[in-house]
């Protein structure tokens, strides 16, 4: 019965639970507090969900799209917010719908984000300032793996950074391991994501390696050296397409990168960024087959760039 227990309750309890959590509240901290300029705003989706977030216009033409995690709320992407706008970048800070101020009903697998995606990009292709094939997406857990995923059904999303993705089902999970340890894993998955697609009734995404090799756009993955599975996925998300790079950052925790290294973070974040919307640039990036793998004990990036210790050389 113990058994039993623990491959039907565990898993329709996590089902349960990532599919009928309430939205937390949004908070007081907000742009103005980075010293940026922005405004409110709100547009709905093709589903007549309204979606809340904040828009802060760009310098370069450029827009980022930012995507936080399950159970949080777009102040948890300020950080990156403030650092994007100091290289001139315009951002949109969502919250997801189920989180914040945007309506609709949460899904923690990130199973409807699609739709809040194409939202997003419908309304910051209208936006003035903002030139053509300038629009990428910086996501962190949830939000990263709904970005890498919607590569797979808008071409408008011209690239992607994802900060600690391990995958939104059981079809991104073959970076597990094999043996009894892997199997039994897999099993619970496979209970607990067909009991939150029944509840939820939220289609599934694409898988992401799909998404990924669908027109081979860049994509970094910022794995946390901190936590042993996401290094493992994010190598086994980038031997997908040559278009994948890895910047594994030693000690960081989930979506941590950032905090752990505050001084080293803006520029491979930026210089990717700088090469994957420049057209000539990002073609090049697809062209080229992933490196070697990194060294233990350094913030490396793995991919077209080259290696070094410390920070990573980018082109």
């Amino acid at each position: 019965m113990a058994v039993i227990a623990w491959f039907v309750l565990v898993p329709l309890t996590m089902a349960v639970y990532a599919t009928n959590l309430p939205s937390g509240p949004l908070g007081s901290a907000s742009p103005a507090g980075y010293g940026l300029a922005y405004r409110d705003v709100a547009f709905r989706t093709a589903d007549e969900v309204r979606l809340s977030a904040w828009y802060v216009p760009p310098r370069n033409g450029a827009v980022v799209m930012l995507l936080p995690g399950a159970g949080s709320t777009r102040t948890a992407v300020l950080g990156q917010a403030a650092v994007l706008a100091r290289h001139g970048y315009g951002t949109l800070l969502l919250d997801t719908r189920g989180h914040g101020r945007s309506g609709g009903h949460a899904m923690d697998f990130g199973w409807r984000g699609g739709r809040d995606i194409t939202a997003v990009v419908s309304y910051l292709t209208r936006q003035p300032g903002v030139l053509p094939g300038k629009i990428a997406a910086l996501g962190e857990s949830m939000g990263g793996e709904q970005a890498i995923a919607a590569l797979g059904s808008d071409p408008r999303i011209r690239a992607v950074v994802a900060a600690g993705v391990t995958g939104m089902q059981g079809a991104d999970h073959g970076w597990l391991p094999r043996g009894i340890d892997g199997a039994l894993t897999r099993g619970l998955e496979w209970v607990m994501y067909t009991a939150a697609g029944s509840l939820s009734g939220a289609p599934r995404p694409v898988p992401l390696r799909d998404a990924i090799t669908v027109g081979y756009r860049p994509v970094l993955i910022i794995a946390g050296g901190g936590v042993p599975d996401e290094p493992t996925a994010a190598r086994w998300f980038q031997a997908a397409s040559p278009s994948v790079r890895v910047w594994v950052v030693p000690h960081a925790g989930h979506t941590a990168a950032l905090a752990t290294q505050p001084g080293a973070w803006d520029e491979p974040a930026t210089s990717f960024l700088a090469a994957a919307l420049n057209p000539a640039a990002a073609a090049a990036v697809s062209s080229t087959r992933p490196g070697a793998a990194p060294t233990a004990g350094h913030a490396v990036m793995t991919g077209p760039s080259a290696v070094r210790a410390g920070r990573p050389a980018l082109p």
